[in-house]
């Protein structure tokens, strides 16, 4: 495959098509080729809620990546806090019928530095990470209490903090703070920690958003609002930046009059900004071009 040209826009792929083949597809329209020992990096979902991915949707691009499904422990109580009960959910909710299991942050966290950081200069991610040469984010986009969505961006960073980093991220570095920083201070220090995944990766990683199941809350919430509009598709990109913009690009452009409820819990929380604080870290770009693959 040519390397991109530079200053090129990077691209964004998507399908209106939401199956477990489509989802095959969405990455192997990337070009890229996901080597050596796999992560999938999914959110495992907190008992309660039902709009995760589920494991008879993602089991084809599992088995196609040889991947191994993984997580990191909430900083939250809950069914999720540590790795026993982690664990346990995972079986419950079918993931470890179809693929290898691993809780990252089950033996411990590492330390990823982040030299140009805004707001935290440090990421605690689950030890395990170093355990793998390539990571697939297949991320369920819909939108979240306090950051106003989840997609591509939080899942690299929350989602692959430890129980710890989680909460340092949150506290934009003072783990006192989780729930009471400063909105600003928290989403920039999510771009933060983001900066510190794509790096340590080395561009060994891709980024797949099903928007389906559009809720204003997040996975981890166990009783989440029933979604008022209707699902969109599939989106893919080499971007989280790229990908992330189309999909809040997608949920404003949608003629759905349900997507008033998601764009208000985005604006609400000043969701964007976790995308123009990534691209002033050089994470990629909102500048992106579609490809539209049903067209």
């Amino acid at each position: 495959m040519p390397s991109p040209r530079k200053n090129s826009k990077p691209k964004v792929y998507f399908s209106r098509i939401i199956t477990p083949e489509k989802l095959v597809d969405m990455y192997k329209v990337l070009g890229r080729e996901l080597s050596g020992k796999v992560a999938v990096k999914i959110h495992s979902g907190e008992p309660g809620g039902n709009h995760y991915l589920k494991p008879d949707f993602i089991k084809p691009l599992v088995d196609l990546l040889k991947g191994t499904i993984v997580e990191c422990n909430t900083a939250y109580e809950g069914r999720r806090d540590t790795t026993q009960k982690h664990l346990k959910v995972m079986e419950e909710h079918g993931f470890s019928k179809i693929a290898n299991v691993d809780i990252m942050d089950s033996d411990g966290e590492i330390e990823l530095k982040i030299p140009n950081g805004k707001r935290i200069k440090s990421n605690y991610v689950g030890s395990h990470l170093k355990n793998y040469n390539s990571i697939m984010v297949l991320s369920h986009f819909k939108g979240h209490l306090m950051a106003g969505f989840g997609g591509a961006l939080k899942n690299i960073s929350i989602g692959i903090a430890s129980s710890h980093g989680k909460a340092y991220i949150h506290g934009a570095g003072d783990i006192k703070k989780i729930w009471s920083c400063e909105q600003d201070k928290f989403l920039e220090s999510m771009a933060d920690a983001s900066k510190s995944i794509t790096d340590f990766m080395k561009g060994n990683i891709a980024f797949i958003n099903v928007m389906k199941d559009l809720s204003i809350d997040c996975d981890c919430d166990s009783d989440p609002a029933k979604p008022e509009m209707s699902d969109i598709g599939i989106m893919s990109s080499l971007d989280p930046v790229a990908l992330d913009k189309a999909c809040v690009d997608m949920v404003y452009a949608s003629k759905d009059k349900g997507k008033a409820s998601l764009i208000r819990r985005i604006e609400d929380r000043r969701g964007v900004l976790i995308i123009d604080a990534s691209e002033n870290l050089g994470i990629g770009s909102p500048d992106y071009e579609l490809v539209d693959l049903d067209a």
